[in-house]
C-alpha cells in the first residue's frame, strides 16, 4: 500500500463529496425554496427527485463512455458537468428551470457513482480494496454532513442559491486534480496498452512489487472474457454473469429502498409535519448526517476485516427494528415534546445500523463483483438501479406519508429492511480478500454463491496484492 494510492482514492472521492453535498443540500434548501415559490408537496417531490432522474440517466449511460475513453478522462468530464450543474441550479429563475438544472447536476452524480468506485477498485490492491473504495462512501457522508451544517447554520442567513452554488468549488478542484492521476491499468490492458498499464501500476504499487505478474493476471482475464464473448451490455446477458448482476443490482436497489435517502432528503419536512420546530428539525438533520459520516468511516476501517456480507447481516436487523419502533411512535400519536427524544433516538439508531452496514458495501459491491469485460456495463446497470430506486423512493415518500401516515410509511420501510437482510443472506457471497480475477473465475466456474465462497478460502495475503 502506498501513500500515492491513498491520494488517488481520496482525490477521486471528491466525487463522492459532491454526490453527498448536491443531493443533501436540498434537505435544508427545500424549506426556503418551498416558501419562495409556494410549492405543493407534489412539487416539492419533483424538485427533490429531479436530481435522481438525471442520476439514473447518468449512471446508465456512463459505462459506454468509460469503456471508450477511459476511466480518468470520464471522471474529468464528470467534474465539468458537476460545475455546470451547480452553477445553473443556483441561477435558476423559476422552479421549472431549477428542476432542469438539477437533472443536469444529477447526470454528474449518477456518472460519478458508476465510474469512481470502479476506477479506484481497478487501481487498488485486493487486500485494501474495500477501504479504498469505501472512501467514496465516507466522502458521501462528509458531503451530506456539510450540506446539513450549511442548511442549519446558514438557513435564513444565506440564500438557498448560494448554498447550491458552493458545490461548484470542489467540482473545480476534482477537475484539475484528475489530470495528475493515472489511468486504470486494467482499462489500458484491455485496450492493448500494456507498457502504459505497467507504468500506471508502478505509480500505485510499492517498490519491488511483481508488476509483471499482476499485468499477466489482468491480461489473462481479458483473454478469457474475449474467448467467452463477454463484453459490454450484451455480456451482462451471459448466464455465467447473471449471478453477479442479481447480487450487484439487488444490493444496489436495497441500499435505497430501505429508506435512508428519504431520511436524508425529508427529515426536516417529516419532523415539521409531526410538530417539531424548524430549528429542531434542521438540527436533527445535522445529527443524522454526522452519524452517517461517522458510521461510514467506521465501515471503512473494518470492512476488509469483518467482510461485506457479514457487516450487512449484522446491521440490517437493527435498522429494521429502529424503523418499526419509530413507526409505532408515529402510529400511536406519540409526537409531543416528551416523546421527541424517543423519535430522535429511533432516527439516530436507524442511521447507525444503515450507514454502518448496507450503505458501506453498496458501491463497493458494484466495483468488485463484475468481470472486467462487462465491468463498465455492470457498474452502469448498478448505478442506474441505485438511482432508479432512489427516484422511486424520493418521488413517492411524501405521498406515502400522506396516504399511510408517518407511522405506516415507517413500517413499510422497516419491512424493506427485513427483505434486504434475506436478499443478502441468499445471494451475496463474501468477497473479502478476493482478487478481482478470483471473483471472475468463480463466476465462470459457476461457483458464485455464498456457500461456495464460504467453503473456499481467499488467496493468501501475499497473493492478494495482485488484483
Amino acid at each position: 500500500m502506498t501513500s500515492f494510492m491513498w491520494l488517488v482514492a481520496v482525490t477521486a472521492a471528491i466525487g463522492g463529496f459532491l454526490y453527498g453535498y448536491d443531493t443533501g443540500i436540498i434537505s435544508g434548501a427545500l424549506l426556503s425554496i418551498s416558501a419562495e415559490y409556494q410549492l405543493s408537496h407534489a412539487m416539492q417531490e419533483v424538485v427533490a427527485a429531479a436530481i435522481l432522474l438525471g442520476a439514473t440517466i447518468g449512471g446508465l449511460c456512463t459505462g459506454a463512455v468509460s469503456d471508450r475513453f477511459g476511466r480518468r478522462r470520464t471522471i474529468i468530464a464528470i467534474a465539468a458537468v458537476f460545475t455546470l450543474g451547480a452553477t445553473a441550479a443556483s441561477l435558476a429563475p423559476n422552479p421549472s428551470l431549477l428542476v432542469l438544472a438539477r437533472v443536469v447536476l444529477g447526470l454528474a452524480i449518477g456518472a460519478s457513482s458508476q465510474s469512481i468506485p470502479a476506477y479506484v477498485a481497478e487501481l487498488a490492491p485486493a487486500a485494501q480494496r474495500g477501504r479504498l473504495v469505501v472512501a467514496f462512501s465516507v466522502a458521501i457522508g462528509l458531503g451530506i454532513l456539510s450540506a446539513s451544517l450549511v442548511g442549519y447554520g446558514l438557513h435564513g442567513v444565506l440564500s438557498w442559491r448560494i448554498m447550491i452554488a458552493v458545490g461548484a468549488v470542489p467540482a473545480a478542484v476534482l477537475f484539475c486534480a484528475m489530470f495528475a492521476l493515472p489511468e486504470s491499468p486494467r482499462w489500458l490492458v484491455a485496450h492493448d496498452r500494456r507498457d502504459e498499464a505497467r507504468r500506471a501500476l508502478a505509480r500505485v504499487r510499492p517498490e519491488g512489487a511483481d508488476l509483471d505478474a499482476e499485468i499477466a493476471a489482468v491480461a489473462e482475464a481479458v483473454s478469457r472474457s474475449a474467448e467467452a464473448r463477454t463484453r459490454g451490455w450484451r455480456g451482462l446477458t451471459r448466464s455465467w454473469v447473471r449471478p453477479a448482476l442479481i447480487a450487484g443490482c439487488g444490493t444496489a436497489a436495497f441500499t435505497q429502498l430501505v429508506g435512508i435517502e428519504m431520511m436524508i432528503y425529508y427529515t426536516p419536512t417529516l419532523l415539521k409535519g409531526v410538530g417539531f420546530g424548524e430549528s429542531g428539525a434542521l438540527l436533527t438533520n445535522v445529527g443524522i448526517a454526522a452519524i452517517y459520516l461517522v458510521m461510514t468511516g467506521l465501515g471503512l476501517a473494518i470492512v476488509d476485516r469483518v467482510g461485506r456480507r457479514r457487516l450487512s447481516l449484522l446491521t440490517l436487523p437493527g435498522a429494521a427494528l429502529s424503523l418499526a419502533a419509530l413507526g409505532g411512535l408515529f402510529a400511536l400519536g406519540r409526537t409531543g415534546p416528551d416523546d421527541a427524544p424517543f423519535i430522535i433516538g429511533c432516527l439516530f439508531l436507524f442511521m447507525v445500523f444503515q450507514a454502518g452496514g448496507l450503505q458501506v458495501i453498496g458501491w463497493l459491491t458494484g466495483a468488485e463483483i463484475y468481470p472486467l469485460g462487462v465491468r463498465a456495463a455492470g457498474t452502469s446497470a448498478q448505478a442506474a438501479t441505485v438511482w432508479g430506486s432512489n427516484l422511486l423512493l424520493t418521488g413517492t415518500a411524501l405521498s406515502l406519508i400522506h396516504a399511510l401516515g408517518a407511522g405506516g410509511a415507517m413500517l413499510v420501510y422497516a419491512g424493506l429492511n427485513a427483505l434486504a437482510f434475506l436478499f443478502v443472506l441468499s445471494f451475496l457471497p463474501e468477497l473479502k480478500g478476493r482478487t478481482l480475477e478470483e471473483v471472475e473465475a468463480a463466476l465462470q466456474e459457476r461457483r458464485f454463491t455464498p456457500r461456495h465462497f464460504a467453503a473456499e478460502p481467499a488467496a493468501r495475503p501475499e497473493a492478494a496484492t495482485a488484483t
